[in-house]
């Protein structure tokens, strides 16, 4: 692999990255809801199933999808139950009755392991995802060298690169987290994303390609 190839990838995994989507909305939202260091354990969870469907890709992903359109659709549409499932929840979350302005930021709590596991199926079940690695991600790779140490490369620097991108998303929504001190914005925030993932789910089941 030579220089121009990795900035060339450098290019195109920092756009594919900062695109909002379902991943970075919910390691926003767990940040504003649940704070800092639990949205941490959401990242984890994305980052492991970005980087195991790279790893699968190396083993012929992209071949098994062409062969069987089948097997993409079936993830496509589980994909898309599950965001539609997160969505009617933060719709539905509780607010605290007793959330104001003036005191502390009230979140919510859940284990760090549910938060692992709900990035996990996120990232796994997300179509773009799937995509990049089984049919963007193999292109970068010179099958004249030697593939190993292109795919530790290329795995590096696509992993510096989301995590940054998680960590800027992680951030958004730990400011958020100051306005939701107010049942009343803490509400409208519980909607709007639960509506967004339920728009994302809609968009996934619709996709053809």
């Amino acid at each position: 692999m030579n220089l121009h190839t990795w900035w060339l990838f450098v290019a195109m995994a920092f756009v594919v990255s900062a695109t909002p989507g379902p991943n970075m909305l919910l390691v926003m939202s767990h940040s504003a809801r649940f704070g800092w260091r639990a949205a941490m354990a959401t990242m984890c969870g994305c980052m492991t199933s970005l980087l195991t469907m790279m790893c699968i890709s190396a083993a012929g992903m992209g071949a098994l999808l062409h062969a069987f359109p089948a097997v993409f659709d079936a993830m496509r549409l589980a994909g898309a139950a599950y965001l539609a499932y997160l969505g009617v929840q933060g719709w539905r979350s509780a607010v605290p009755p007793d959330a104001d302005a003036s005191g502390p930021v009230v979140r919510e709590s859940k284990p760090a392991s549910q938060l692992y596991r709900q990035g996990l199926l996120v990232a796994a079940s997300n179509p773009k995802a799937i995509l990049f690695a089984a049919a963007f991600f193999p292109q970068f790779l010179d099958p004249a060298s030697p593939k190993l140490p292109q795919f530790a490369i290329l795995l590096s620097t696509f992993a510096v690169i989301e995590v940054s991108w998680y960590l800027v998303y992680a951030l958004s929504g730990h400011k958020l987290s100051h306005y939701l001190r107010q049942a009343r914005v803490m509400r409208v925030f519980n909607r709007v994303t639960g509506g967004v993932f339920i728009g994302f789910a809609a968009l996934m089941a619709i996709v053809r390609e």
